[in-house]
């Protein structure tokens, strides 16, 4: 048992993760390949990559969680579920580094709100779920930012086209705001490429 643990151990140190290095040029594409969410409806979710190559965006015209005056009592969630196809030039590949999300958020006070995400490569472990909160009173643009550890990036394995699934959640409580009398929302949704969830690639050489 003993001998097990150890050789386990040794495995473990010895596995190498691919330094990062510069984005290849050109030939990078992303693609959406399934779209399912009640904050990402048919057609309301787009992705693109940025001209360098170091990031690609999210964008949404439609993602918006709320409750209140006006709203159904399904509106204070809404998820995506999004499948997206990255295609990298040949001797690359790559991992998340960093993900940026944006939005507008207006809480009544005593009102709260809170971001869930997390992703994974078709095939592997799922990261943990990070999550980000805010409270009311509050009218404003919000930000969050997910840093993954540099030491332990989950890569895409050489070689293989999987995809990568993004998960992400909106929720807005009422807490102890009256939602009889007002609105509290949170949105995620975009008028331009600035105003999206930015993935940062984590770009490494295939050995």
């Amino acid at each position: 048992m003993i001998n097990t643990i150890v050789a386990a151990a040794v495995a473990l140190s010895t596995v190498v993760i691919p330094q990062a290095t510069t984005p290849p040029p050109g030939g990078v594409t992303a693609e959406l390949v399934t779209v399912n969410g009640s904050g990402c409806l048919p057609g309301t979710a787009g992705v693109a990559v940025s001209p360098d190559n170091a990031t690609f965006h999210l964008v949404y015209s439609d993602y918006v969680a709320a409750v209140g005056v006006g709203t159904r009592p399904t509106d204070f969630r809404k998820h995506c579920q999004l499948t997206v196809k990255v295609k990298v030039p040949q001797g690359f590949t790559f991992g998340i580094a960093q993900v940026d999300y944006r939005g507008f958020v207006h809480l009544e006070r005593g009102a709260t709100g809170t971001l869930r995400s997390n992703y994974y490569f078709q095939g592997s472990p799922a990261t943990s779920y990070r999550t980000h909160s805010w409270q009311g009173p509050l009218n404003d643009d919000w930000q969050a930012t997910d840093s993954i550890d540099v030491g332990l990036p989950v890569l895409r394995p050489c070689g293989e086209v999987t995809n990568l699934h993004l998960t992400t959640e909106l929720r807005v409580g009422a807490g102890t705001s009256d939602p009889k009398t007002t609105t509290s929302y949170m949105a995620m949704d975009s008028t331009d490429a600035y105003i999206a969830s930015v993935y940062h690639f984590w770009w490494a050489r295939c050995p």
